[in-house]
């Protein structure tokens, strides 16, 4: 069928709904419609390309139309699709469950399958509430049934995920569905200090979540944290030690952590995993997103044999984990994770980072002269540009005049897609993008930047 750009574009705006888009206001511009990718770039239906500056929502790591990931999905395809995980196995799954116990934290022995980061979570959460039931039913009835997380975290759109998060913007409508969770401070440096100052952030928010603890860890089943970068919340960096904190004041406290890896994994921080960065192991770790390199919709959520022992038993007794999905562990999605992770080994993947992320850096050092550029986050390959109208007050531009939303545009007009949470400029490049290709998508979210909020505060006088 052949289908015209007027017709796709009228047919888009007619009945598509985007997720996290106002569609009134994304009906009145021209749709960005997207034909087919290349390396790091995408090409939209009228043949224009643009580097892919948010790794299509954090998720491709080997650029786009990869000859050998394409290869084991088509392989796989040539065998079978998907049979079901309830009650049977499949070859992809179980390899690809081996492999990432042999790649994570060693005390994690057993993965559970699922298709996103939010069910991932979600597993975590009802797996550590379950538990504690049934290692000690008389002890902890009605107890260890609350979770800590932190204030702008985000763990995905499923009402369990969303119960754990803390971004209002997101969440406030749904309070009446949610179940009640405890909120310490999250380490956003730049708001809560007044000179950036890290190790007085750090102490702050590990004093509040240990003051947390002290009086409600008998109620507490498990604390959810992203490690090292609150994602959604605009690229909140921690400071160093802040993770390896947490851990141990869950261990002090009896209360299991889970690390919400779905962001931060498969080298977004510049190592495979982030916890590795300060020798973190997690009672679970969440991962998706880079898990198939753009491919596939598939999760895991990994935990330890000390949890799994707790579900065994006879049927009689109920001990079984009763939750499952129709995908949990996909052979095609299985079979391009395995391809994934043996292109990152293979290629050397993260050896390639630390000079990448040394050059991402120095480019960065401009962004902080332009004098409404509040703050400039960066770890590994994750970048947050904060925009403030206002740099001695912090104050940011009115939600009104769509600052964000025009800096965006006017980088896809000078070929880069790039996207906003709030006033931060997001970049997520593909970890293979070349030296090149990394400049030219700081050039131009300089370039974007530097005329529109000159031209909003212009606006604004």
């Amino acid at each position: 069928m052949t289908v015209s750009i007027r017709d796709l574009e009228a047919w888009d705006k007619e009945y598509v709904w985007h997720p996290f888009t106002q569609m009134k206001a994304y009906r009145r511009e021209k749709p960005l419609i997207i034909e087919h990718g290349e390396g790091s770039y995408l090409y939209d239906i009228e043949g224009k390309k643009y580097l892919d500056g948010y790794s299509s929502l954090w998720v491709n790591i080997h650029g786009h139309n990869h000859p050998e990931l394409n290869a084991a999905l088509a392989e796989q395809a040539g065998k079978i699709a998907h049979s079901t995980l309830l009650g049977a196995a499949n070859v992809p799954s179980v390899l690809l469950a081996k492999k990432l116990v042999d790649s994570t934290p060693t005390n994690l022995t057993k993965v559970f399958y699922s298709d996103s980061g939010s069910t991932s979570v979600e597993i975590a959460l009802k797996m550590a509430y379950q538990y504690w039931q049934l290692k000690d039913p008389v002890r902890f009835a009605g107890k260890k049934n609350t979770f800590i997380s932190l204030r702008e975290a985000y763990h995905g759109d499923t009402i369990g995920s969303v119960s754990v998060g803390g971004m209002e913007t997101f969440h406030h409508i749904f309070h009446p569905l949610l179940f009640k969770r405890l909120e310490t401070p999250a380490p956003y440096t730049y708001r809560l200090t007044e000179n950036n100052d890290e190790e007085a952030c750090k102490a702050m928010c590990l004093d509040s979540l240990e003051a947390i603890l002290m009086e409600s860890h008998d109620e507490v089943a498990g604390l959810i944290i992203e490690p090292l970068v609150q994602g959604a919340a605009g690229m909140i960096t921690a400071p160093a030690g802040f993770l390896r904190g947490v851990r141990e004041l869950c261990t002090r406290y009896n209360v299991l952590m889970i690390a919400d890896e779905v962001a931060v994994g498969f080298g977004r921080t510049g190592t495979l995993f982030a916890c590795e960065q300060e020798q973190v192991e997690p009672d679970f770790l969440c991962i998706a997103k880079g898990l198939t390199a753009g491919y596939l919709p598939l999760a895991a959520t990994l935990t330890t044999e000390e949890i799994f022992e707790a579900f065994l038993g006879e049927p009689e007794e109920l001990r079984t984990f009763f939750h499952g999905h129709t995908y949990t562990g996909n052979q095609l999605a299985c079979a391009v994770a395995l391809k994934n992770i043996e292109l990152i080994e293979r290629e050397g993947l993260l050896a390639t980072l630390p000079n990448k992320i040394e050059f991402l850096a120095q480019k960065l050092l401009l962004f902080r002269e332009l004098p409404h550029v509040g703050d400039v986050r960066q770890q590994g390959m994750m970048i947050g540009i904060e925009l403030v109208q206002d740099k001695a007050s912090k104050k940011t531009f009115p939600a009104q005049m769509q600052v964000e939303h025009q800096v965006i545009l006017h980088a896809r007009m000078n070929g880069a897609i790039i996207r906003p949470l709030g006033p931060v400029i997001v970049l997520m490049p593909i970890l293979s993008m070349s030296m090149e290709e990394l400049g030219q998508l700081i050039d131009i979210t300089y370039e974007a930047i530097s005329a529109v909020t000159s031209q909003a505060y212009a606006l604004q006088k």
